[in-house]
C-alpha cells in the first residue's frame, strides 16, 4: 500500500468527509489515492488560503475536524495565511503538504532552493502551528498524521501541518505494521497541564466565594467555551449564578440575545450598555475568553478600575499575561469549570435577591441604550448598522452568518441579535480581509441543509474573490451582501485622525478600485441585486430570500459613514489628545450624563475631556 493510499485510509477512519485544495506535481499522489478510495472528497478551491479557511469554518459548523491539501513552493506559501487565521482563532484543522524528493529536504540542505520549487516549510509554520512535522521515513507516516490529529483537537486546538516529500507519497509499504500504536502515541505527547481536581475544586470555591459577597458581578462568556464543547452548559451555568452576562464576539452566537441575563457586547466597538455593566462591575468572572485588547480597551490599568477578576483559561500564558490584574487565575478547560461549579456549589436564596438590583441597573443600562439608537443614515445613504438590523429579521433560526472585516464585522458583531440555533463566524484574530468567501463555502459543505448569509465589503470581497467560481460550481446557498463604502473605511477613519484626513490608497481618487460587482455576478452567472436605499430593502430582500442558490448584492452605503460607538481619541480641554477608558464611547456624552452612568465614579481623563471636540479613530 502507497504512503498516499494509507493517508487517504486515515481520513476515511476518522469520518473526514471534506477537505480543501488544489493539486501540484508536489501532491498528486494524494489527490489521486484520496479520489480513488472514494470515501473523502477533495473541494478544489482556486487559492491555498482559501483551502485552510474553508477547513476552520467546516470545523467550527460541523465539529469535525478537516484537512488542506496543499502542494510544494508557492501552494505552501500560499496556505500561510489561512494556517495563521486558525492559530489566532484556535481552530482546528490539518494541513497535508507535498515537497520536492526527501534527498533535497533534509535539515541540513543549506540551499535556498530544495529541488525545483522546494523548501523548509516546516520551518516557516513551526510558530503558528501545534505541531509541524516532515515525514523523511514511509513507516512514520501514520504516526506523524495520528501525532497531529491529536494535537489538532487536545487542549487549545489549532492547526498541525505535516509535510511529505512527493516520493514519500510513492512508497509501496509492504507488511506494514503500525508498530507505534496509540499505547505509544500517548508516551510522546503531553497532556495538558490543567489544574489537578483538587486544586479546581479550590478555584472554583474561591470564585463562588466572590460572587457571593460581590454587589455587581459579571459574567463573561467567550469563544473557548464552545471548543470545549460546553455550549449546552451555558444555560444552566448563567440560571445558577443569575448574574448579568456579556459574549465575547467569537461567542456572540453560544447564547441567544434575547436571554433575560445576557447584555451584549463590550469592548472598544462595544455597546455602549454592556461597557457601562463591564466597567461598573465589581467582580468579573471571564470564561473561555482571553481579553483582548479590542474587549479590554488600550490601558489595562482603566479595565474594570474598581473589580477583581477571575480568569478560566486553558493556557497558561493568556493566565499570566495580565499579571496581578488577574485575583483567581484559573487553569482548567471551561466545561471542567462549569460542571464542577454546577456540582459542587449549592443556589444562595440571598444572593440571588441581591442580585436583583444590580440586574435591575443593567436592565436600566440597556433600555436607555439601545444599540440601534447609535445608527442614522447620512445623505441619502442607508446606514451599514440599521441595514443589519432589518436584514436579520428575515434569517431563519439555523441561519449561518459569516462577516468579512471593516464594516461587516463592526455592523454585524455590534448590533445583530442572535437566534438560537443561528451561526456567527468571523476571524477574531488574525481578522483578515478575504476570510468570509472561503469561510461561507467551507460552512456550506458542513451543513448542507443550512443557508449561509456572507456579509462581505467592496476591498475585502477582492481578496479571495476566485471563490464565487468554487460556488457556482457546487451550487451552494449562500447570499452574498457586499457593503459597497469606495474602498477601505476603517482605515480611511484613521487616516481623518492621524493625517488630517490625507488619504493614500483607500479610495478610487487615492488609489484604489473596486468593480462593478452586478457586472462580476453576471461573468459568473449569480443572480445580482442592487440596495440604495429603504424601499429597496423592502422590495429586494424578499426576493434574494426566495431563491435557492448563490446571490450577490451590492449595498452602497455612505464613502465616510462613521463606526459608533467605538473607543475614540478625544481632547482634553487643555488641548492634549487622550485615549478614554472603556466606558467613555464616542460619540461622547455629557459629562453630567456620564457621570450619572458611572457607579464607580467618572475616570479623571473623563472629567478633563472637552465634550465638543473629538478624533475619530477606527
Amino acid at each position: 500500500m502507497k504512503i498516499s493510499e494509507i493517508i487517504a485510509n486515515f481520513l476515511a477512519e476518522k469520518q473526514i468527509r471534506y477537505v480543501f485544495g488544489i493539486i501540484g506535481a508536489g501532491n498528486a499522489q494524494l489527490f489521486d489515492s484520496i479520489t480513488s478510495k472514494g470515501f473523502t472528497t477533495i473541494i478544489c478551491v482556486h487559492h491555498e488560503q482559501a483551502a485552510c479557511m474553508a477547513a476552520q469554518a467546516y470545523y467550527r459548523i460541523s465539529g469535525i475536524l478537516s484537512a488542506a491539501i496543499v502542494t510544494t513552493g508557492a501552494g505552501s506559501t500560499n496556505a500561510v495565511t489561512g494556517v495563521v487565521s486558525a492559530w489566532m482563532d484556535s481552530i482546528p484543522c490539518l494541513i497535508i503538504s507535498g515537497n520536492e524528493n526527501s534527498k533535497y529536504t533534509l535539515e541540513d540542505n543549506p540551499l535556498r532552493v530544495w529541488g525545483v520549487q522546494g523548501y523548509d516549510s516546516v520551518a516557516m509554520v513551526s510558530k503558528v502551528t501545534k505541531y509541524a512535522v516532515r515525514v523523511l521515513n514511509a513507516d512514520e507516516a501514520l504516526f506523524a498524521l495520528e501525532t497531529a490529529y491529536y494535537h489538532a483537537l487536545q487542549a487549545k486546538p489549532g492547526p498541525c501541518w505535516i509535510d511529505i516529500p512527493m516520493n514519500i507519497q510513492a512508497m509501496d509499504l509492504k507488511n506494514y505494521n503500525f508498530s507505534r500504536n496509540q499505547q505509544a502515541l500517548k508516551s510522546e505527547i503531553c497532556s495538558v497541564n490543567s489544574s489537578s481536581l483538587t486544586e479546581l475544586y479550590r478555584a472554583v470555591n474561591n470564585v463562588w466565594n466572590a460572587i457571593s459577597k460581590a454587589r455587581r458581578p459579571v459574567i463573561w462568556l467567550g469563544h473557548g467555551i464552545r471548543l470545549a464543547d460546553a455550549v449546552d452548559l451555558i444555560e444552566p451555568f448563567i440560571n445558577f449564578l443569575q448574574c448579568p452576562v456579556l459574549v465575547s464576539w467569537a461567542g456572540i452566537d453560544m447564547v441567544s440575545s434575547d436571554h433575560p441575563l445576557v447584555f451584549g457586547r463590550a469592548g472598544v466597538y462595544g455597546q455602549r450598555s454592556a461597557n457601562f455593566i463591564l466597567q461598573n462591575c465589581d467582580f468579573l468572572l471571564a470564561v473561555g475568553t482571553r481579553l483582548a485588547i479590542p474587549q479590554i480597551g488600550y490601558d489595562l490599568n482603566e479595565f474594570i478600575r474598581n473589580a477583581k477578576l477571575a480568569l478560566v483559561d486553558i493556557d497558561l500564558t493568556e493566565l499570566q499575561k495580565y499579571g496581578d490584574k488577574v485575583s483567581i487565575p484559573i487553569l482548567a478547560d471551561a466545561k471542567k469549570f462549569m460542571q464542577t461549579l454546577l456540582n459542587i456549589c449549592e443556589p444562595n436564596a440571598l444572593f440571588i435577591e441581591k442580585q436583583k438590583l444590580w440586574l435591575e441597573q443593567c436592565i436600566h443600562y440597556r433600555n436607555k441604550y439601545p444599540v440601534s439608537k447609535e445608527y442614522h443614515d447620512s445623505d441619502g445613504y442607508i446606514n451599514s448598522y440599521t441595514f443589519i438590523q432589518k436584514l436579520s429579521e428575515y434569517f431563519t433560526n439555523n441561519q449561518i452568518i459569516v462577516t468579512d472585516m471593516g464594516t461587516a464585522l463592526l455592523s454585524t458583531h455590534q448590533i445583530l441579535s442572535i437566534k438560537k440555533g443561528q451561526r456567527l463566524m468571523t476571524s477574531t484574530g488574525l481578522g483578515e480581509m478575504g476570510y468570509a468567501l472561503p469561510a461561507a463555502l467551507g460552512a456550506a459543505f458542513a451543513n448542507p441543509e443550512a443557508e449561509i448569509i456572507c456579509l462581505n465589503c467592496d476591498g475585502g470581497m477582492m481578496l479571495n474573490l476566485q471563490e464565487l467560481q468554487t460556488i457556482v460550481h457546487h451550487q451552494l446557498p449562500i447570499k452574498i451582501f457586499v457593503f459597497n463604502n469606495d474602498g477601505y473605511l476603517m482605515i480611511k477613519h484613521t487616516q481623518k485622525a492621524l493625517f488630517s484626513g490625507r488619504y493614500a490608497g483607500t479610495n478610487k481618487q487615492s488609489g484604489v478600485s473596486c468593480p462593478d460587482f452586478s457586472a462580476l455576478a453576471g461573468a459568473f452567472n449569480i443572480p445580482s441585486f442592487i440596495i440604495r436605499s429603504w424601499a429597496d430593502v423592502e422590495s429586494e430582500i424578499p426576493k434574494i430570500q426566495s431563491l435557492a442558490g448563490s446571490v450577490i448584492c451590492e449595498v452602497f452605503t455612505h464613502p465616510e459613514q462613521l463606526f459608533s460607538p467605538k473607543l475614540s481619541l478625544a481632547l482634553q480641554k487643555d488641548g492634549s489628545i487622550v485615549s478614554p477608558p472603556l466606558e467613555d464611547l464616542s460619540p461622547l456624552l455629557p459629562r453630567e450624563e456620564l457621570e450619572e452612568n458611572m457607579l464607580i465614579g467618572l475616570h479623571p481623563k473623563s472629567k478633563a475631556i472637552e465634550v465638543k471636540v473629538e478624533l475619530n479613530k477606527a
